[in-house]
């Protein structure tokens, strides 16, 4: 991946976070050994709420919960060089969160290793657009076909 082309948060950092949380955190920490690592936020988990706004009385509620994780760290290389990387995933594990940060800086900031991340990045892809078929297959197949419900010319009002 060269420094012209970074695909952005919006595509590398889901199809880090579609692998195996365990194989995500092996790889940030192997790239980052031996740099230092400093915590713009601390990683955290918990959980997220989702509010809307009924449409009546216009009034708030809330519709669920769902597992949040987060992290931003900076990256320090013994040359001196810096790149940050942040992340929110759905998911709660703030070390997963933390790995993703990681590679999240390597890539943007094109430190040593943004090969071996945009590698994962390309196979988490793979399992995302396997995941997107299945999905388009399924909706195929309850496609629902309403035009059998139109009456012949007739109104019934």
């Amino acid at each position: 991946m060269d420094k012209h082309h970074y695909e952005g948060r919006s595509v590398c950092l889901p199809a880090l976070a579609s692998l195996p949380a365990a194989e995500v955190i092996a790889l940030a920490q192997r790239l980052a050994q031996s740099w230092q690592r400093r915590y713009l936020a601390l990683p955290e988990q918990g959980l997220g709420m989702l509010q809307l706004q009924e449409s009546t009385l216009h009034q708030a509620f809330y519709l669920g919960e769902f597992p949040v994780a987060s992290a931003w760290v900076e990256l320090t290389l013994p040359d001196g060089t810096q790149a940050q990387g942040a992340v929110h995933v759905m998911q709660d594990n703030a070390e997963l969160a933390e790995a993703l940060a990681v590679c999240d800086a390597i890539v943007s900031g094109q430190l040593p290793g943004a090969e071996a991340v945009a590698q994962a990045v390309a196979q988490g892809q793979v399992i995302r657009d396997q995941v997107q078929a299945n999905r388009k297959t399924m909706l195929a197949k309850t496609h629902v076909n309403f035009s059998l419900l139109e009456t012949t010319g007739e109104n019934d009002d």
